[in-house]
């Protein structure tokens, strides 16, 4: 599938301007709110937006690099977690229940057999990918097929009238692909985008950076021929969640949809979405910064000031959920605050 994303409309700029400074508070005064109230009516080009049907769906998947312990975690966690999602009992499941968000859990490529089961959402393009220090983590074919199915289930959903989407990801390793990726296409050192992850030493962390170091050579990516070639890099050293965020926020902008960009991994996918189609900017709400090493930086390289920071480091989407209310807060004053005109009080003085 190819993307193309087109530019915010800015037709409505002025109005929507007009329509949030004539509200009965002094300008600006909602700060962030007001901004976000922008730019949801310029994507939905309307003067009166709305949030419809929000979405969050998780996509789970393995990382071949595990084995050369670049993790505090096993491997196996990431089958756990999945079926923890699916039980209803993590910190995505209560933040979704708690917003009424409509959480889809996705097998992107975990390297187990999951049970079937009504929540869970079957794309398994492999089990796992393969270890990218010794070879790219998946072939073109399988970065494809992991692009093309979220865009696909990111199209299913839209058509049942969500508007909103955030993209959360479960995989042991993934921190180590992020770090990779976002070294390459955020022009960053590798010392700034290693992190602990799932809790690393220092010694953890001083290999796991040795092992993209080693990787990105064995790649022979650097930095321009990363953002020439955004598609290699992501096969060389991304997962199947990586890749199947990226498709399916470039299929989200194509639809005119919210995005809601979590933290580090789904900010990595982000780097590799933005490099193909960089107007998918305009359709992206960066949520919250995240505590792991590398994000704080990367939203600096691309001029980003996220909404909140509240030191998460969890991933699934979390920081997404928690900021979903402040898009609804957002769009319920612009929508429901009155003018004043309409309550009959006097505005600035000239």
């Amino acid at each position: 599938m190819k993307f193309d994303v087109s530019p915010v409309s800015s037709a409505l700029a002025s109005a929507l301007t007009e329509r949030i400074d004539q509200k009965t508070k002094p300008p600006g005064a909602l700060g962030v709110l007001e901004q976000l109230a922008l730019q949801i009516g310029l994507i939905q080009e309307t003067l009166t937006p709305e949030i419809n049907k929000p979405v969050i769906a998780v996509f789970a998947a393995d990382h071949g690099v595990t084995t050369e312990n670049i993790s505090a975690f096993p491997a196996e966690v990431t089958a756990q977690m999945v079926l923890n999602f699916l039980g209803g009992g993590s910190a995505i499941n209560v933040f979704a229940r708690q917003h009424g968000i409509d959480l889809k859990v996705v097998d992107a490529g975990v390297n187990a057999t999951l049970p079937e089961h009504p929540a869970l959402i079957a794309a398994k393009v492999a089990s796992g990918t393969r270890n990218f220090l010794e070879q790219a983590a998946m072939t073109a074919a399988e970065c494809e097929q992991a692009l093309n199915t979220a865009a696909q289930l990111v199209t299913e959903w839209h058509e049942t009238g969500s508007n909103v989407i955030g993209f959360g990801e479960m995989g042991i390793g993934n921190t180590t692909a992020a770090a990779a990726l976002t070294a390459l296409l955020a022009d960053l050192p590798l010392q700034d985008t290693v992190g602990s992850g799932t809790g690393l030493d220092d010694a953890g962390v001083s290999r796991k950076k040795s092992v993209i170091e080693q990787s990105i050579k064995r790649a022979c990516l650097e930095v321009d021929s990363a953002r020439a070639d955004p598609m290699k890099a992501l096969r060389e050293l991304g997962g199947f969640e990586i890749a199947m965020i990226c498709g399916g926020m470039l299929r989200a902008a194509e639809l005119g949809m919210v995005i809601l960009v979590d933290g580090f991994i789904a900010t990595s996918a982000y780097l590799c979405a933005s490099a193909l189609q960089p107007n998918i900017r305009d359709y992206c709400v960066f949520c919250h910064q995240s505590e792991e090493r590398g994000h704080a930086g990367a939203l600096r390289r691309i001029d980003v000031r996220p909404l909140l920071d509240l030191r998460m480091r969890l991933g699934e989407g979390t920081g997404a959920a928690v900021c979903l209310p402040m898009l609804v807060s957002a769009v319920a004053f612009l929508n429901e605050m009155s003018s004043f005109s309409d309550a009959d009080v006097s505005g600035k003085k000239e």
